[in-house]
């Protein structure tokens, strides 16, 4: 099986115990602690950019959540969407269902920009190598920081309003009384 056997759902058909349990598979009960839990804290994940991955046997294999956060400067507050986590449990690793999984997720965050949503740029904490195929980049983040520990070259952003965004600030959750819209449905956290 690959992941072009693989087929795409919406992450809110699938049942959260069932989400819960792929991302302590592939990342560990102890994922909690990371910082890209901090930023997102009390978020709910975006539904029409979150997505699941059923293999040819619809056993859930991979899920991907995007997160509405901003970027907290001197002038206000910058809505960004954060990308991630992207899990595939341990076993079907390196199949392909991680670069499915994101490729749908940009596919469909242009589709919902070009019927008229919001253009916002993407932050995510992962490798240059990996994420770069999709525009991620760490050139205008050097400014960016983030509440927990990571590693500067590994803050990557993408997104044609990036150029426009401030050098620097504080990624955290995002601090409005609705958070940007990017898709219909309920979330979960």
């Amino acid at each position: 099986m690959t992941a072009s056997t693989a087929t795409l759902i919406p992450l809110e058909a699938v049942d959260p115990a069932m989400v819960e349990e792929v991302l302590d598979r592939a990342f560990g009960t102890d994922r909690h602690a990371r910082t890209a839990y901090r930023i997102r804290e009390g978020m709910d994940w975006l539904p029409g950019l979150s997505l699941a991955a059923l293999d040819a046997d619809e056993l859930l294999v991979a899920t991907i959540q995007c997160w509405p956060i901003g970027l907290q400067t001197k002038q206000g507050q910058v809505p960004l969407v954060m990308v991630g986590p992207v899990a595939v449990v341990p076993e079907r690793q390196g199949e392909g269902f991680g670069v499915g999984l994101m490729s749908a997720m940009i596919a469909e965050d242009a589709r919902l920009a070009a019927g008229g949503g919001p253009a916002l740029p993407q932050v995510l904490i992962g490798d240059a190598a990996y994420y770069g195929r999709w525009g991620f980049s760490a050139a205008l983040t050097g400014g960016w920081r983030c509440p927990g520990p990571y590693e500067p070259h590994r803050l990557l952003a993408r997104g044609k309003a990036l150029a426009a965004m401030p050098a620097e600030g504080m990624l955290g959750p995002w601090e409005q009384k609705s958070s940007p819209e990017r898709g219909g449905g309920s979330a979960q956290r």
